[in-house]
């Protein structure tokens, strides 16, 4: 036994004095590390003057400031007349006071005609107060000019020199909206930072901005590796799987706040990869790729972002998504890469851990991150030692609980699209008990 147990150990030891010491294992990033070192890497697009339609879904890189009043004059907020309120005290349907009509006031007009004592102004909603005048009476108060004594529902057509019965008193001010009511002169009316939409770019155009500072959206370019990808709606055949990465990772880069622009599929082919990346760097302010990170014989992305140099392929300690790539094609002032997992879980959790940070860092916005919270989760949960897992779920806010959705599998996409979260069970952690608190990352806030 003594011989056999030295015959067992000897060639070991003399293989390992005369190999050396056994290389290093690959770093293990955490998932903090890297989206760190991600994030240092980036900033806000350089901020450019815009047309304001251009400028919708961007981030304003300056303060507005409105440099007149809004309105910028007293006008009608009703159809009626303009009138002096000492003019309609006391009046009743019984006893209407009767008013000279002095003219008509349309939106827009210029000259306006004095209203005295005893006399009104025509006046449609929008139009200049007219001077002399303290109020509008609605039409709906009026005869309309009919000359009924009853309440007119319209406004009837003009007649020189008629009259008009006004069936009720006017208080002082009524159916005016004052100048700079709206927004003073000198006020600050949008921060920089804000997000501009269709109510902010009716603002600025009120105000008479045609153009704006803002941070420009990141064009960002999407594109699936793999021979085996076939566009939906194409026959499917042996080994073949439809193309679903390119279209989720677009449309989450599109609704992160980006103008993403979708490749599609390119097969496992070095030269065809180089040249549709050769031909998308014009437009992109980043590069999303899913599929070819890992170890796989046919993985030619790895080569072929390695060739440019500054691209650095990683393993992290999360599950799903360890293999993720990181860098720039074209030296540090080239465009940011990064390449995601190919399995549609891993590609789609990686873009929301990793990419959707990036595109809102260069958006200029202050919510990079989705918002987290926690929840009781009444099921058991199981997570392999050393990994963060991120597993899909069902939060709901009136309870407060989070119940998870489907497996743990990288493939499951059917389980995907029910989720409205991820389930975060952090690295040294490989058991949580029913009732467990958690933390939720939300997907649709």
């Amino acid at each position: 036994m003594t011989g056999s147990t030295e015959h067992s150990t000897t060639p070991s030891a003399c293989c390992d004095a005369g190999a050396g010491p056994a290389p290093a294992a690959p770093r293990l990033w955490t998932v903090d590390e890297h989206l760190a070192d991600v994030l240092a890497a980036v900033g806000p697009l350089p901020a450019i003057e815009l047309q304001l339609l251009d400028a919708q879904g961007c981030r304003l890189d300056e303060d507005v400031i409105a440099d007149g009043d809004l309105p910028p004059f007293d006008n009608s907020s009703m159809d009626g007349y303009a009138v002096r309120t000492a003019d309609t005290e006391g009046a009743t349907d019984a006893y209407p006071s009767v008013l000279s009509v002095v003219g008509d006031i349309a939106a827009g007009a210029g000259e306006l005609p004095r209203v005295g004592p005893g006399q009104a102004a025509r006046i449609m909603t929008g139009a200049p107060l007219p001077p002399g005048a303290l109020a509008v009476a609605p039409v709906e108060w009026t005869d309309g000019g009919t000359g009924t004594g009853v309440a007119a529902a319209a406004m009837t057509a003009p007649v020189p020199d008629e009259e008009v019965r006004v069936l009720r008193p006017v208080a002082e001010g009524a159916h005016i909206r004052r100048r700079g009511s709206d927004v003073p002169a000198g006020t600050r009316v949008l921060e920089a930072g804000t997000r501009l939409g269709p109510a902010q770019l009716g603002l600025l155009a009120a105000i008479g901005r045609p153009t704006v500072k803002v941070r420009p959206r990141p064009r960002v370019v999407v594109l699936s590796t793999g021979s085996e990808l076939v566009q939906p709606g194409e026959p499917v055949g042996p080994g073949q799987i439809a193309d679903s990465n390119s279209f989720a990772l677009t449309a989450a880069a599109q609704e992160a706040g980006a103008i993403a622009y979708r490749v599609g599929a390119v097969p496992d082919e070095a030269a065809r990869l180089r040249a549709v990346l050769e031909d998308q760097l014009g437009r992109a302010d980043l590069i999303v790729t899913s599929g070819g990170v890992s170890v796989g014989a046919y993985d030619v992305v790895k080569e072929v972002f390695e060739s440019y140099g500054g691209v650095d392929f990683r393993r992290l300690r999360m599950q799903p998504g360890k293999p993720q790539g990181f860098g720039r094609i074209g030296g540090a002032a080239g465009v940011p890469l990064l390449a995601l997992p190919g399995n549609p879980v891993s590609a789609y959790i990686s873009f929301e851990l990793f990419v959707r940070p990036v595109i809102r860092t260069m958006l200029g916005a202050a919510d990079v991150h989705r918002p987290v919270v926690r929840a009781l989760c009444p099921a058991a949960l199981r997570s392999p030692a050393g990994r963060r897992q991120f597993l899909r779920g069902r939060y709901s806010a009136v309870d407060g609980t989070v119940e998870p959705v489907g497996g743990a599998g990288s493939h499951l996409v059917g389980a995907l699209a029910r989720a409205n979260c991820l389930i975060t069970v952090p690295e040294d952690i490989t058991a949580l008990p029913a009732g467990s608190e958690v933390d939720v990352v939300l997907l649709d806030s």
